[in-house]
């Protein structure tokens, strides 16, 4: 098991000492170390922020334990184990993590954090290089300084700094948010294909449902700090989950409704995206 919540809670002091306020209640999740790709959706406040933040150490509960790998988190901090290994195995994509740049080089700036997790500068470097060109980051970039470039391209430059020193899961809060089309696709992409291809699980934070519905295989729906819903993103958008929770439809569902009811036809919802859509519309037709 990657990741394992057991009874968590956490709470968070109100400007009112005496009072704390209910940020995630008796949360029980298990998220395999490998081959998942969840999404945590659910409207702001329903504390999806709150329960990524257990996942690799930034929070520690108030209340039950956090699992991560071999290491256990409670309440007590002087109990708990050092924090480095967890950040080391689960890497957090925060939003707008082009605001972390700090390195004077575009290729300093992606070294950083493999050396702060012990390799050598070769090693680093080595693994600097290879993400960057992962990334299409131009190698005319890498002795540039991070804040020259555009907004997309800090963004890569920050996201190879999580993926150069290779993490085993990956926790991203809103990646694509600011970013163009074009370039949101290219880094949703990119997470997609490393996902397949490394077997790296990925939680995704998400307030966009045709980005979830296009890349997650399961979804935990967050409300008032608490799981309204844990399974199969079809399942979900098939009932009235979804609505119960103000989520809305994603747009390829919403054009199949529209198909099936105007021209009669009898189409699943096991089609990701428009491309999905077509294909199968070309193959009902031919």
């Amino acid at each position: 098991m990657g990741i394992s919540f057991k009874e968590v809670s956490h709470y968070y002091p109100t400007a009112k000492r005496k009072k704390l306020t209910v940020a995630i209640e008796n949360i029980e999740l298990n998220i395999a170390s490998q081959d998942e790709f969840v999404a945590l959706v659910g409207k702001t406040g329903s504390g999806k922020s709150t329960l990524l933040s257990h996942m690799n150490a930034l929070l520690l509960p108030s209340k039950g334990e956090v699992s991560i790998f071999d290491k256990t988190l409670g309440p007590n901090k002087r109990k708990n184990p050092k924090l480095k290994e967890i950040r080391k195995r689960v890497g957090f994509v925060f939003q707008f993590p082009e605001y972390q740049l700090f390195e004077e080089t575009v290729l300093k700036d992606i070294m950083f954090a493999g050396k702060n997790f012990g390799m050598s500068v070769s090693e680093a470097q080595q693994k600097a290089l290879q993400t960057a060109k992962i990334l299409n980051i131009d190698e005319k970039l890498l002795n540039k300084s991070p804040f020259n470039l555009s907004g997309g391209q800090m963004r890569k430059v920050a996201i190879a700094g999580i993926l150069a020193y290779e993490p085993d899961i990956l926790l991203l809060d809103e990646p694509t948010r600011g970013l163009d089309p074009k370039t949101a696709d290219e880094i949703m992409d990119l997470f997609y294909d490393i996902h397949l291809t490394t077997h790296k699980t990925i939680v995704l934070i998400s307030h966009d449902m045709n980005l979830v519905y296009k890349y997650a295989s399961r979804v935990v729906v967050m409300n008032g700090g608490k799981i309204a819903y844990d399974g199969d993103k079809v399942k979900l958008f098939s009932s009235s989950i979804y609505q119960d929770n103000h989520l809305a439809k994603p747009d390829v569902l919403k054009l199949i409704d529209y198909l099936n009811g105007r021209l009669k036809l009898d189409l699943s919802y096991d089609c990701y995206k428009e491309e999905d859509l077509l294909k199968r519309l070309e193959e009902k037709y031919e």
